[in-house]
């Protein structure tokens, strides 16, 4: 079963371009504004859609990423809510949607249940950071066999043996977090993001795609060079509430920089 996030990938090898995945908290500051928002993705040019959602503890996340998920949550926004909000922007677009979850909202709705309802209403692949391959098997055999891409990061610090597991176990594409900080840290531009995708690549055809830290057209471009992806969530998430006249000039900015126009 090939989903959204594989078909959109293909597509993109066959036209020699690279994936522009942008981030938005679902429900920051409310679900009608993240509609809003996907739409303008899609307009400016995203290939794929990473979908936040809010948790008490999100410890991949930085300051910025974390106050968005304060504001989700105290405007009531649940796991059950943003699949619900998924199932109702389906209406409107039908462009890849990626969650982004952490591991205690899906045990609570229960894995089995959480995989099917995303799947129906749907959502094309999710993202669990503090759940990894080796004690995510449940979980990957129930999403392979949905149809539901369960995509795993690496890191810089990855061993070999962890990289064999993580590009065995994703589905859609293989996230690679370009530092061992959390989103919104500063990107460090040189020959190592290169040389690390390269290991990488050793041991999959996968699609990898780049986050964390990326915020400027030059860092897209570069990033895009050497990946399939590039994902930008941080600088996003910020310009949305401190310059939101600013985000569709910046958006449309990052798709001509990861096109190579720039």
């Amino acid at each position: 079963m090939t989903s959204g996030i594989e078909k959109a990938f293909k597509k993109l090898k066959k036209e020699n371009k690279k994936a522009f995945i942008p981030y938005i908290m679902a429900g920051d500051p409310s679900l009608e504004k993240t509609r809003d928002i996907v739409l303008m993705f899609e307009e400016c040019g995203a290939d794929i859609v990473e979908l936040g959602v809010p948790f008490t503890d999100p410890i991949a996340d930085g300051p910025t990423i974390q106050r968005a998920s304060e504001r989700a949550l105290k405007a009531g926004v649940t796991l059950k809510k943003v699949i619900a909000f998924v199932k109702e922007l389906r209406k409107s677009t039908q462009i890849p949607i990626v969650l982004m979850t952490y591991y205690n909202p899906v045990f609570k709705y229960g894995e089995e249940i959480f995989i099917k309802d995303a799947k129906d209403a749907g959502v094309d692949g999710v993202i669990v950071p503090d759940l990894p391959p080796d004690e995510g098997e449940e979980f990957i055999q129930q999403s392979m066999k949905a149809g539901l891409s369960a995509i795993f990061l690496l890191a810089p610090t990855s061993t070999v043996g962890r990289i064999k597991k993580v590009v065995k176990a994703s589905k859609g594409f293989i996230y690679y977090v370009t530092i061992t900080g959390v989103t919104g840290a500063a990107l460090l531009l040189d020959s190592s993001i290169e040389t690390l995708v390269s290991e990488i690549r050793k041991y999959t055809d996968k699609p990898i795609a780049v986050g964390f830290g990326v915020s400027t057209p030059e860092e897209a471009s570069a990033v895009a060079k050497v990946s399939d992806g590039v994902i930008v969530g941080s600088a996003i998430v910020r310009r949305l509430h401190e310059s939101p006249d600013e985000l569709r000039n910046y958006l449309i900015s990052l798709r001509e920089a990861i096109n190579g126009l720039v």
